[in-house]
């Protein structure tokens, strides 16, 4: 009888092909309800019926709505970059926080609202592990904001409170 014997290299290259297969990122269509934030809303799927689902862009952390004009202006922004879009909710790892909230990276016309928003300069990048799929890109939109001045990285009105502070120790 003869054993087949898989030489290392065999098995090392198998395990590197299985491990850099990329995941299929599961993405469902939307139709927007309200937006409550800079980073969250309200969207109901258009293949699912019931009611409205609360979502929270993953990734971002937007300016408390009374952190004035920020907190307005990252709420308008969402807004207007959304309005009248079809648009693609896609997870990563972790689905929903703690406040029973989809979490979600949001796509319109191909372009990450996400992004969008931080390169505007209207919310920060935030890491929030194990949801990092966009860190990298979100990283770079929000370096080139903060050199360009951008929004809340204008000097002459710049954000000058992280949000979770803020919120910690309202005025």
């Amino acid at each position: 009888m003869k054993i087949f014997r898989c030489p290392v290299s065999w098995i090392g290259l198998l395990f590197l092909v299985s491990c850099s297969v990329p995941e299929r990122s599961e993405q469902v269509q939307v139709r927007v309800e309200r937006v409550i934030s800079g980073n969250t809303l309200e969207v109901r799927h258009l293949s699912q019926s019931g009611g409205a689902k609360r979502v929270r862009l993953i990734g971002i952390e937007a300016p408390d709505l009374q952190q004035h004009p920020w907190g307005n202006a990252a709420k308008q922004q969402l807004e207007r970059l959304i309005e009248g879009q079809t648009l693609l909710l896609e997870w990563d790892i972790e689905t929903e926080d703690g406040y029973d909230r989809q979490l979600a990276y949001l796509w319109r016309d191909g372009k990450l609202v996400n992004e969008e928003l931080i390169a505007g300069g209207y919310v920060l990048a935030q890491v929030r592990s194990p949801n990092i799929k966009y860190d990298r890109r979100f990283a770079q939109a929000q370096e080139k904001a903060r050199i360009m001045g951008q929004g809340i990285w204008d000097s002459q009105t710049p954000l000058r409170v992280h949000p979770s502070d803020f919120r910690q120790n309202p005025p």
